[in-house]
């Protein structure tokens, strides 16, 4: 039976584009369902900052997504402005198919388009030039229907736990949900669950669930 893999991404993270390049590794009865969110609505819900939002961590992030992409075949090249508000292409692909959402090989064409060729989607023209290169009604992007789709997604996102993106959540054949696991490092820890669902349950990972908090420090407010 085919089990199921959900792939939440963010147009904005040049990982979840480069995370692609891994999915031919999954094993053939996995069948990954993109589903576009919004990763601003998540580090508010959770209380946090992007990498690029951290000024002594934002080049480094740069340096590092050209790196793991030319380390994994992917080619990363910016766009102009980074980051950016994606919320308009986010649309467009969640409201795709009827609120389905974008195919998997659409959702690659749109990160090509932005992290392979560096083109803009933040601007009336970079979005209608994106509509037109994925074969999408570019009225979607302000559609009530492809507002509530992108909503929808976000929120169950972040009922299964999602904190950034990319994330993959599993689902066995029976469609019990499995662990997040988020970003590019965490692709080898996600073939090793798919092979071996019971894996966290025996030690040395079983013993991480007791793990007790030693210190709390206060969240900053942010101005």
């Amino acid at each position: 039976m085919t089990r199921r893999l959900d792939f939440y991404y963010d147009l904005l993270s040049p990982y979840a584009h480069i995370v692609l390049a891994r999915l031919p590794d999954l094993p053939t009865d996995v069948a990954v369902r993109p589903r576009a969110i919004l990763f601003g609505a998540v580090l508010a819900h959770h209380g946090q900052l992007g990498p690029a939002e951290i000024e002594a961590k934002r080049l480094h992030t740069y340096r590092q997504a050209v790196f793991l992409g030319a380390t994994l075949g992917r080619e990363t090249v910016f766009p102009p402005r980074h980051p950016f508000n994606p919320l308009a292409a986010l649309r467009l692909l969640a409201g795709a198919h009827d609120g389905a959402g974008a195919d998997l090989a659409t959702v690659r064409g749109a990160f090509d388009f932005v992290f392979s060729q560096g083109h803009p989607v933040d601007t009336p023209d970079g979005l209608a030039a994106l509509a037109e290169r994925l074969g999408l009604d570019p009225a979607l992007a302000t559609a009530e229907a492809s507002k509530a789709a992108l909503s929808a997604n976000t929120e169950d996102a972040l009922a299964a736990g999602v904190f950034g993106v990319p994330s993959f959540v599993p689902y066995d054949a029976d469609g019990v949900a499995g662990p997040v696991f988020w970003g590019v490092d965490a692709f080898d820890m996600l073939l090793a669950f798919l092979d071996e669902p019971a894996i966290f349950e025996r030690p040395p990972y079983a013993a991480l669930n007791h793990v007790k908090i030693g210190v709390r420090r206060e969240k900053a407010n942010r101005a």
